[in-house]
C-alpha cells in the first residue's frame, strides 16, 4: 500500500507538470492561434504525453518494469488514445452544455476534463501500462531464501 501511495504521489507530480504543459499549449492554440477547442485539446494532450511517458516510466512506475519497452509503449499509446478521446469528448460535452464559453469557462471545462481523465489514467497505467511482472508480487512477499 505504501508503494502504491508513493507511485500515486509521483504520478501526480508528473501529471502536474504535464497538465501545465497541456494548459499552456491549449491556451496558445485556442486564444492566440484561434483553433477549435476540441482540436486544441487533442494536440495539447499529445504534446503533454511525451513528458508523461518519460516521467512515469522513469520515475513514478520505475519499480514496475514487467514487460518489454515496446509492449509497454504500445499499451501507453493505446491507453492515452482512449484518455485523449475521453478528454476531448468531455470538452465537447461542456461546450455543448454551455454554448460557446468565454476563455475562463473554457479553461474550467478543460480542468474538469483533466481531473476525470487523471483518475482513469492512473488506474490504467497501474494495471495495464506499467504493470509489474507476474513474479514481482511473489518475490516481494516471500522472505529471501538461504542459498546452500
Amino acid at each position: 500500500m505504501k508503494r502504491l501511495l508513493r507511485s500515486g504521489l509521483k504520478f501526480l507530480l508528473v501529471g502536474g507538470l504535464s497538465t501545465a504543459i497541456e494548459l499552456a499549449a491549449f491556451n496558445l492554440f485556442v486564444l492566440v492561434w484561434r483553433w477549435d477547442p476540441v482540436s486544441a485539446k487533442v494536440v495539447s494532450s499529445l504534446i503533454a504525453l511525451v513528458n508523461a511517458y518519460v516521467g512515469n516510466r522513469e520515475w513514478a512506475f520505475r519499480h514496475r518494469r514487467g514487460r518489454s519497452r515496446w509492449i509497454e509503449l504500445l499499451a501507453f499509446v493505446a491507453v492515452n488514445v482512449a484518455c485523449t478521446a475521453l478528454g476531448a469528448g468531455l470538452i465537447s460535452a461542456g461546450i455543448w452544455l454551455m454554448g460557446p464559453p468565454e476563455p475562463l469557462a473554457l479553461n474550467l471545462i478543460n480542468l474538469a476534463s483533466i481531473a476525470v481523465v487523471v483518475v482513469v489514467r492512473f488506474v490504467l497505467y497501474h494495471f495495464i501500462v506499467f504493470r509489474a511482472s507476474a513474479e514481482a508480487p511473489l518475490q516481494s512477499s516471500i522472505a529471501p531464501s538461504l542459498s546452500v
